[in-house]
């Protein structure tokens, strides 16, 4: 299947994301249980909201508070989802979170890496930008720590990671997250579980009878 929204071949959920957006846990939370049961693989794909040098954000200014508890709180109260504003501030970058997801990427673990690091972040107040964390939860996943570690130390990555932010910006056109791609259908945010159905039945990724 060609998606042209995306520019290649995808028999998968393509899902822009960035580990420090709680809209991605929600919307990870909506796909699975759409596919639950189901062979229907997500493919992640990284896009930091706030790159170096862009600061990241901090809890102690009106913003954060004011979106979550508009906004956050309610959709995961609603969706039954446990989530909780992270009084990490300023927030964490996520490049290096995002170097060792091209690792765990190659290990065909890059989808276990993804759900666990939004969990950490949103679920257990991890500091997701810190390595000493990366490796730990890079090898409850099943990555290497030293391989991690040094992969990370290096920078092994960074040009893998720099090129796919191109991508995700300029073949893309990404802007936000959570970004979704199922066949020729793109959501941005978090979509209702029916609209995601239509859209993998559409897209044959899903038996219409389910």
């Amino acid at each position: 299947m060609y998606n042209k929204n995306t520019g290649d071949s995808s028999n998968s959920i393509v899902v822009y994301t960035d580990y420090v957006c709680p809209y991605c846990l929600l919307a990870e939370t909506v796909i699975r249980r759409v596919i639950d049961g189901h062979d229907v693989p997500i493919e992640w794909r990284p896009y930091e909201l706030r790159p170096d040098p862009v600061p990241t954000l901090r809890v102690e200014d009106p913003y954060l508070p004011s979106v979550w508890e508009r906004s956050v709180y309610p959709m995961a109260e609603k969706l039954g989802v446990a989530i909780k504003l992270p009084e990490i501030s300023p927030q964490p970058r996520t490049q290096k979170a995002f170097e060792g997801f091209q690792l765990a990427q190659e290990k065909g673990l890059g989808e276990a890496y993804s759900n666990r690091f939004l969990r950490a972040f949103f679920q257990e107040e991890q500091d997701i930008g810190d390595i000493e964390v990366i490796v730990r939860l890079g090898e409850e996943v099943g990555l290497d720590g030293a391989e991690l570690r040094e992969v990370l130390d290096k920078g092994t990555y960074s040009f893998s990671h720099r090129k796919a932010l191109e991508q995700a910006k300029e073949e893309a056109n990404i802007s936000a997250v959570p970004t979704i791609f199922i066949g020729d259908r793109r959501f941005q945010g978090v979509p209702s579980e029916g609209e995601l159905r239509t859209a993998l039945q559409e897209a044959g990724l899903l038996n219409a009878a389910t």
